[in-house]
């Protein structure tokens, strides 16, 4: 700890300069106000011990002033006689951050070097809370960013019903509340025509600023060339993939993104999609409520923007009346409880299958709603570790 003293000559100088220059601290004591000056002109000072009657009883505030404006946030530990209590509260009117009383035997020696410390850790913890805070709204305006595209309203078209819902993941770190964090998930949905309805569900690696600019990018991207016409969902996603591959914001730090494009025609009762290293969806027969996969690992091509020009797979299969389609990314899957192990006891599709049996006769935002509420009760009430997103359509 770096300690600038400012000290009218007495006889207790001497003292000071052995108490406070122990235990790694380092003391510089200033006897005059122009030594006093150039020192303010340092910064690594950690705290300020000054005696409230330097230089001079009359100039002392002047001093202080002079302090606060050189050195701002950093604590001042004011000294004062005990008979000059009107002169004190001058300077704790004027924002001394904590002082102490000067007894004439000078034992408030003993006590300053605790106090300095503690000031000088105060002071640390309240500026980690400034931060904290700030980094607090700098999360909550990136989150706000990315959530700005996710859609509120999902098509409806011709006897199919489609919900989505995006939740971030919530950690709770204090045992008591909940912080929001800021993550890449991203799922749309929209009409290429009268017929043929377009669903996709994204993930970018990380968390923070660079995952939320990830999925900006491929949004902005998808929102370029969604109109474009593409023979088959593979061939769309080797597009965006090529074309993410040039992105040196998605790829820092070997950054990635997941997504499932799926293109349903409801005039034909089928669906096409793609797969970039992301869950495959679950079918769900309504009638007799088997919950199957659809596809299998080997339709898994690579994430986006790990190898420019990877050829993608396009996948079909019939969605038959009366069933439920899920597409989700692994948030959802991936919620582990505290006291069990996070591979072995997460949720996993064998969750996400049960959720769904059980809600068979909800209604469709219900059935999303109960599949979000099982995910994360199996955390113990201390939130999924990553943000989660899911789309769910439903055929009459």
């Amino acid at each position: 700890m770096n300690i600038l003293v400012g000290w009218e000559t007495s006889p207790e100088t001497e003292t000071l300069e052995l108490m406070l220059n122990v235990g790694g601290h380092e003391a510089t004591l200033c006897g005059e106000v122009a030594e006093f000056d150039s020192a303010l002109q340092q910064t690594d000072w950690d705290v300020v011990l000054l005696s409230l009657s330097f230089p001079t009883h009359d100039d002392s505030l002047e001093v202080f002033e002079r302090t606060k404006v050189a050195l701002p946030g950093i604590p001042i530990v004011g000294a004062a006689k005990s008979a000059d209590i009107n002169h004190l509260i001058q300077f704790i009117l004027q924002g001394l951050y904590s002082h102490i009383l000067r007894d004439e035997e000078g034992n408030f020696i003993l006590l300053l070097m605790s106090m300095l410390e503690a000031a000088n850790e105060n002071m640390r913890a309240l500026r980690a809370q400034v931060m904290a805070e700030r980094l607090r709204k700098e999360v909550e305006s990136v989150r706000k960013l990315q959530e700005s595209v996710i859609p509120d309203d999902l098509p409806e078209t011709n006897g199919y019903k489609v919900v989505g819902r995006y939740e971030p993941s919530e950690i709770r770190v204090d045992g008591k509340n909940m912080v929001v964090m800021a993550g890449g998930d991203y799922y749309d949905s929209f009409a290429l025509d009268d017929s043929r309805l377009v669903m996709l569900v994204g993930d970018a690696s990380g968390h923070g600023v660079k995952a939320c600019m990830s999925i900006m990018i491929m949004h902005t991207l998808i929102s370029m060339i969604r109109n474009s016409r593409y023979a088959n969902t593979a061939d769309f996603v080797n597009t965006v993939n090529d074309r993410l591959c040039q992105s040196d914001i998605v790829q820092d730090e070997g950054g990635f993104i997941t997504i499932i494009y799926c293109i349903l025609d409801t005039s034909t009762n089928t669906i096409e999609w793609t797969c970039a290293g992301h869950p495959l969806p679950l079918l769900q027969n309504l009638e007799t409520n088997e919950v199957i996969i659809l596809g299998d690992e080997e339709q898994i091509g690579l994430p986006l923007a790990v190898m420019e020009g990877w050829t993608y797979e396009c996948i079909s299969a019939t969605i038959p009346p009366k069933s439920r389609l899920l597409i989700y990314t692994d948030g959802l899957e991936e919620a582990f409880p505290t006291s069990g192990d996070a591979l072995t006891d997460q949720f996993g599709v064998k969750g996400i299958i049960e959720a769904m049996q059980e809600s068979r006769d909800m209604a469709l935002t219900d059935a999303l709603e109960h599949i979000f509420k099982r995910s994360s009760d199996i955390t113990e009430g201390i939130g999924r570790h990553d943000d989660t997103s899911v789309m769910m359509i439903e055929s009459d």
